[in-house]
């Protein structure tokens, strides 16, 4: 990180220098911007393979400051604190509280940390970003910032982007990823060796968006991360009439070993979703496939940059694939009246490759806004296992306050 600071650094001096007099200077003080973010939540985890469930209370403040822009320049910086409050009977995970292994993991570890620091570019059409940043591409489902956990994930990186007449594209080489773990254990950073995400999209108009993306990953302190994996993503809707629209979705990607994974493989990735939106109503049905060999250990399709809590299951019972794959089969429900959102998820898990199943989910969510500055949530998970799987339950209750 120390060459990206300097990077940064280096840069904003050259900004000053270029400067045609103090009035420019000025601006990059006097058109900054402050904002401050709380967010409160009670976790609670009831997983039949521990004695003891796991509650957590927890809040997270973050101090976000961004300055002018001056010649296409600006400097972001953002701190976030995670402190406990109340109940602390859980297992944060990675080693953060090693005394706590009786109980569930959750987690949101104690700390304070640099979440971002970047210094940002833009002329036209084009912009660069140099530092710690957030990337979150398409719908995170393989690389995003895991905004669900107190502690998001961020990348130390260089983005370089283009935005023109209904075509988008990026390039981001990341040279650390800081996972939600945190920067105290070792395994809440993983130092990358060649990491390389290439993302392009075209606008087709009324028919929908097509996305083709590249990613590399060559991760030096979890091998079994480093892949290779090519896409493509197509997203659109259609209105048949002032309050009716069908909206659909397709993906499909190829992954192999990548860099220094031990396992010689490839598997692909298969999405399929549609809907129908009449109103304020949203009623959907969707299968997702990630391959997977069961002879063969090691060799399923992986995510390890996804913001893997959207998918399959608020209960998180699959962030890692299982050697033999995953199917998730779910239907969903939502409703959107004014200020209000509610929700229900219904998924069917079995293996991609055999017959094993592993078991049903049901999700449920209800949140109110009460203005542009206060939230609040709650969400519940039940996971019914099936042979080995766990019986797991979980809940959410979340207020957030911004300014």
């Amino acid at each position: 990180m120390a060459g990206v600071l300097a990077a940064v650094v280096s840069s904003t001096n050259a900004v000053a220098a270029e400067s045609a007099g103090s009035s420019d200077w000025d601006s990059f003080i006097k058109d900054g911007k402050a904002s401050l973010s709380f967010r409160y939540r009670f976790e609670h985890v009831d997983d039949n393979r521990f004695s003891d469930d796991a509650d957590a209370s927890t809040v997270r403040t973050r101090l976000s400051i961004a300055s002018g822009r001056v010649k296409g320049f600006q400097l972001f910086t953002e701190f976030d604190n995670v402190s406990q409050i109340g109940a602390d009977d859980y297992n944060a995970g990675g080693g953060n509280t090693p005394s706590m292994g009786g109980y569930p993991v959750i987690a949101d570890p104690e700390g304070s940390e640099l979440n971002q620091l970047y210094l940002d570019y833009k002329a036209g059409n084009f912009g660069a970003r140099v530092g710690r940043q957030r990337i979150n591409l398409d719908n995170q489902r393989f690389v995003g910032g895991v905004g669900w956990r107190q502690n998001e994930q961020t990348y130390d990186a260089v983005k370089f982007e283009y935005t023109g007449d209904g075509f988008d594209a990026r390039y981001a080489y990341i040279n650390k990823v800081r996972r939600i773990l945190g920067d105290q254990v070792s395994a809440g950073i993983h130092d990358q060796d060649g990491t390389h995400l290439l993302n392009a999209g075209v606008d087709l108009g009324s028919v929908g968006r097509l996305a083709a993306y590249y990613y590399r990953l060559d991760n030096e302190d979890a091998f079994a991360f480093s892949t290779s994996t090519f896409g493509a993503r197509f997203k659109g809707s259609v209105a048949l009439g002032d309050d009716v629209k069908i909206r659909y979705e397709g993906e499909f990607a190829r992954q192999t070993d990548a860099g220094d994974n031990p396992a010689d493989y490839d598997a692909n990735y298969t999405h399929l979703n549609g809907g129908v939106i009449v109103g304020k109503v949203d009623v959907g049905v969707g299968w997702e496939a990630l391959g997977g060999d069961e002879d063969d250990p090691g060799e399923a399709f992986r995510t390890p940059f996804a913001t893997l809590h959207a998918f399959n299951g608020f209960a998180d019972q699959f962030l890692a694939t299982p050697d033999a794959g995953l199917e998730d089969r779910y239907v969903k429900v939502k409703f959107t009246p004014d200020a209000w959102i509610a929700e229900a998820r219904y998924h069917s898990f079995e293996a991609d490759d055999g017959s094993e199943e592993f078991g049903e989910e049901l999700n449920l969510r209800l949140g109110y806004k009460f203005n542009k500055w206060v939230r609040a949530d709650a969400f519940y998970a039940d996971f019914d296992g099936d042979g080995s799987r766990p019986d797991v339950d979980k809940f959410w209750l979340m207020v957030s306050v911004a300014f």
